[in-house]
């Protein structure tokens, strides 16, 4: 890994080696075809390694110059589709190093001083992580200004809301939904912890101990932008730790599944909803698919298939979890097996997160400058659900308690009217008044008021309530918070 010489056959080793390597472990520990994602992150590196080379006399400026262009036309080339990508090169650093010394010579072969691949690959992947972390930042907020907008059309929609896949009372719709903002704020929070933790330079740790050319990290951190909110450089303090960790990468693939469980629940939702037995919304029509048999069905495939891809995430933190349990400090081979499960993480996250945004916001038409599809709500079939299942007990229990009653007491005279109700195949708001004066003398004529479900969703007018007048004021919260 700490060798830095090409010879001639452009392989990294040096002439310890007494034969070349097999092609067969050529193929078994190249990491190229995944890794050379990161050539926008490794050249950026390097842009900062040179530079601050030639600052402290390292390198010449000359040296720095013929760098520079050259690593400018290795960007060009692989923009362009024309970069050469080599097997024998083994990774996406040797891979450009190579073509560098062969477009600008001696000056090619001088950037790799004072550095290793062991911090040079953390450094990269800290990098591209930073700026994937920055897009699913972005990707949340819009989520949420999405399903704030549903929202927002649905603050006065009753909702059966429930305990244990039971009716437990009636919620507003607008409420259930903005319980997923909170859930995906979180999220939006925990991404902007990681990214700050991620944010910090390994380079100049070299291949474990540092080394004896006098390097300014912080001059490569501040060019990388690797700084906190006051424009501190961020480094890596230990050379050890710098070049071995990857606890960024386990935090942001806990990070990426806690949300992923959180699109997954979403979407069993969804699921539930969108089915006849409930019937409550319905997406457009191109996030779902149809049957190849059953000519009549509608099928929720994008929710689904997120709630499957949520076990495959939840999977590559078990894997990274694993891969760093058992290794002795410093870099090993085995890190390199990090990547391919962190870049499916971010890629899964990303795609999900950019489909369920469309799903449930719609998309602009460009033409009326209005939004089309997005979840589309059945107000009536949601409320005539809430009135099957007594939702509205608990209040009539609250309506005895501000009438004397011990709750323990109130709780028992509300089961017995129910349990009269369901004989009698009938809503609590349907039983009479005399009826309902059997099982306590103190209820009156206003109790109507308390068993309707308008009436029960706007008594909970309290901070966090489901209340509309308390749901639109969170709304107005979470709009300020996200600019």
């Amino acid at each position: 890994m700490t060798h830095n010489q090409f010879d001639k056959k452009s392989e990294a080793w040096s002439a310890l080696f007494s034969e070349p390597m097999s092609d067969l472990v050529k193929r078994y520990t190249a990491s190229v075809f995944f890794d050379k994602r990161l050539w926008q992150a490794d050249i950026a590196g390097s842009l900062a390694h040179a530079q601050m080379l030639a600052a402290q006399n390292i390198i010449s400026a000359a040296d720095r110059d013929a760098i520079e262009r050259g690593l400018a036309a290795v960007a060009a080339e692989i923009e362009a589709g024309q970069f050469e990508w080599k097997l024998d090169l083994e990774d996406v650093h040797l891979n450009i190093e190579a073509r560098l010394t062969q477009l600008v010579g001696d000056a090619g072969k001088r950037l790799h001083t004072g550095r290793s691949r062991n911090d040079q690959v953390a450094t990269d992947v800290r990098l591209w992580l930073r700026g994937e972390i920055d897009l699913i930042g972005g990707l949340l907020a819009d989520l949420q200004r999405a399903l704030l907008d549903v929202a927002e059309k649905n603050a006065d929609a009753i909702l059966p809301g429930f305990t244990h896949l039971q009716v437990a009372q009636p919620i507003s719709f607008g409420h259930h939904l903005l319980a997923y903002v909170e859930m995906f704020s979180r999220d939006g929070e925990r991404m902007s912890e990681v990214r700050q933790r991620t944010n910090r330079l390994p380079l100049g740790a070299a291949a474990l101990a540092g080394t004896s050319y006098p390097l300014d990290r912080e001059h490569v951190a501040r060019t990388l932008g690797m700084v906190d909110d006051q424009g501190r450089p961020q480094l890596c303090q230990n050379s050890l730790d710098a070049v071995s960790d990857r606890d960024f990468a386990v935090e942001f693939s806990a990070a990426a599944a806690l949300c992923m469980v959180h699109i997954s629940r979403f979407s069993e939702e969804l699921v539930l909803w969108m089915s006849q037995n409930f019937g409550f919304v319905r997406i457009a029509d191109r996030f779902t698919t149809g049957s190849s048999i059953m000519p009549q069905k509608k099928n929720p495939d994008v929710p689904e298939l997120a709630r499957g891809k949520t076990g495959r995430v939840v999977g590559h933190l078990m894997g990274l979890l694993t891969l760093m349990k058992g290794q002795p400090l410093a870099y090993n081979k085995d890190n390199q097996e990090d990547k391919e499960p962190l870049f499916d993480s971010v890629d899964t996250l990303k795609d999900t997160l950019r489909i369920f945004c469309e799903m449930v916001g719609g998309q602009l038409n460009p033409a009326s400058g209005l939004k089309e599809g997005g979840i589309s709500v059945n107000t009536q079939r949601m409320e005539d659900a809430a009135r099957k299942g007594y939702a509205t007990a608990t209040d009539l229990a609250d309506y005895l308690v501000r009438r004397g009653l011990a709750f323990r007491d109130a709780h028992e005279i509300v089961a017995q009217a129910v349990k009269a109700a369901i004989a009698q195949e009938l809503d609590l708001s349907d039983l009479p008044l005399e009826v309902l004066q059997q099982f306590s003398p103190r209820i009156d004529q206003d109790v109507y008021q308390v068993l309707g479900l308008r009436g029960a969703l706007e008594a909970r007018d309290i901070l966090g309530g489901t209340a509309p007048r308390q749901v639109r004021a969170q709304i107005a919260r979470h709009r300020a918070r996200l600019g």
